[in-house]
């Protein structure tokens, strides 16, 4: 599990990155996997959700992970949310009765929050949701609910770090296209050509107005030991992979 310690300073909001460790699952899904997707046994993942939320203090409260197809559209949603089928790849609250989830395994994972307001919000950002506005639909979805760009903080966890996502140049071009200066985000090397998700979400975030943007350096990819990775299993010509969870949560809850 991982929390950046600048979440600390914020009381009113608990968050956590978990790993794929500790956990009960088996096999290429070892062992923290999250992901109902994936064709692990439902209730070793509904377990596993289990053993991850009360590892954070969270498992009186319920989770609410999207249906995630990587667009670029963001729910609000409520305690009346429960056990919905929600198409999204991102979510926004102001309840505190209910805990924000989404599932990686190279993609990142972005929280906002604003505590002044009491409003969260977390998102799974692949290349596609990135440059397809999932970054700016959900800033813009927190300022239609009451906050204001200097209060909004984004935290990004582990995704595919540059020296793993490797691409070509159709999809170089794709981003070019949207602006000429998205070739600060790719470098070339040995005639391979990366690709650096990061970065790119990083400059996304501060584009649209959140100055605050907390991370740190993962690769989802390389490090194995502690996390599951969608390009890794192809490589290795897996049948599958696990996901790695993020929550989210106000703090506190009313009685």
């Amino acid at each position: 599990m991982f929390i950046f310690e600048e979440t600390n300073k914020y009381p009113q909001i608990k968050c956590a990155f978990f790993s794929r460790k500790k956990g009960i699952s088996n096999g290429i899904y070892k062992s923290l996997n999250c992901g109902l997707n994936s064709k692990d046994k439902e209730s070793n993942i509904l377990k596993n959700r289990i053993i991850a939320l009360k590892k954070i203090g969270l498992n009186k409260k319920k989770l609410i992970i999207p249906n995630q197809t990587h667009s670029n559209k963001i729910k609000i949603v409520d305690e009346n949310s429960i056990g919905q089928n929600i198409k999204a790849d991102g979510l926004l609250t102001q309840s505190n009765k209910i805990v924000l989830g989404v599932l990686t395994a190279d993609c990142a994972p972005i929280f906002f929050f604003d505590c002044k307001k009491n409003t969260i919000s977390a998102i799974h950002a692949g290349w596609r949701g990135a440059k397809n506005g999932i970054i700016k639909n959900t800033i813009k979805l927190m300022l239609e609910c009451g906050s204001k760009l200097n209060n909004i903080i984004s935290c990004i966890g582990p995704c595919v770090g540059k020296e793993s996502y490797k691409v070509n140049n159709d999809f170089f071009r794709k981003f070019i296209i949207e602006s000429s200066k998205n070739k600060e985000f790719f470098s070339i090397k040995n005639n391979e050509m990366n690709f650096d998700l990061k970065s790119y979400i990083i400059e996304k975030i501060k584009n649209y107005g959140v100055k605050k943007v907390l991370f740190r350096s993962f690769d989802t990819f390389k490090d194995k030991k502690n996390f599951f990775s969608y390009r890794r299993s192809l490589i290795s010509k897996e049948k599958d992979y696990g996901r790695c969870l993020s929550v989210i949560s106000i703090n506190g809850e009313k009685k």
